[in-house]
């Protein structure tokens, strides 16, 4: 049977040590806050704001959220948001229906605010070492791997999936810790054969069920970042239900990788507003 690597006690970690650094900031008169923007009415938006502003009260960061009704007013609330000298961080919750405004948003919002890694200047910062914050669920696959041990230098790391979110961050991060990583996407041949001789396997295709029995080994550590909604209402991964009878190390689905991202999210506000000092 696979042995499980929940999420909640590396969130929780990481919450103790943001609530000190939060209070240490406030007696130095700065007070960590983020601010999260928010188009429309969508369900998982909603759900991943209540779940960020439960973690931010948690962490001693204040929260401006700012619901809008459509992007026509995108730019001007990024603008504002830029030249506000007391918010720190700013995340813009995605996908947007118009993509065109996601993309102008990700232009224009500073990368010293973009605790979310979305803009261009952020991602060029993670290719090159030279600051900028990566995208929060690419990071919280390291917060995990860290917590629970897992070497990385030297190992082998299959990614599969390559989306600018998590895919190729998460490939970036790792290979930045010195792992040797293969990205797999829908143009790479045989991916369960590559798949089963990694070390470590990060699952961020966005296709449920896509990772079987098949592409895994005995041995493994497993990070799922996949939610989808299953047939019975209940939400599962882009690791099949059956990987779990192996004699691996496997992030559940809930209560894995997206449990620590919400910490992440914080994490990155609090180093932005330590850089002010």
């Amino acid at each position: 049977m696979a042995e499980l690597l929940p999420g909640a006690p590396v969130a929780e970690r990481l919450t103790q040590d943001l609530k000190a650094r939060s209070d240490a900031l406030r007696q130095r008169g700065v007070v960590p806050t983020l601010a999260i923007i928010r188009v429309g009415r969508d369900p998982g938006g909603l759900a991943y704001e209540k779940g960020a502003a439960s973690r931010c009260a948690k962490c001693g960061i204040d929260l401006r959220r700012i619901p809008l009704d459509d992007a026509s007013s995108l730019p001007e609330v990024i603008r504002a948001v830029n030249d506000d000298p007391a918010i720190h961080g700013c995340l813009l919750l995605r996908p947007l229906a118009d993509k065109a405004a996601e993309e102008a948003a990700g232009r224009l919002l500073s990368p010293d605010k973009d605790v979310d890694g979305m803009t261009p200047g952020s991602l060029a910062g993670l290719l090159t070492g030279r600051g900028g914050f990566a995208p929060c669920t690419a990071q919280a696959c390291l917060e995990l791997l860290d917590y629970y041990e897992v070497p990385l230098a030297g190992r082998r790391a299959v990614v599969v999936g390559r989306s600018l979110v998590v895919g190729q961050p998460a490939a970036l991060l790792l290979q930045r810790r010195n792992a040797t990583v293969t990205v797999c996407h829908t143009g790479t041949r045989d991916i369960p054969a590559l798949s089963r001789e990694a070390d470590i396997v990060i699952a961020a295709a966005g296709r449920p069920g896509l990772i079987t029995v098949d592409f895994l080994r005995p041995g493994q550590t497993v990070l799922d970042v996949g939610v989808h909604p299953g047939p019975d209402g209940t939400l599962c991964g882009d690791v099949a239900p059956e990987a779990a009878g192996l004699d691996l190390a496997l992030t559940p689905v809930p209560g894995g990788v997206g449990s620590v991202t919400s910490a992440v999210l914080c994490k990155h506000t609090v180093q932005a507003a330590e850089k002010t000092l």
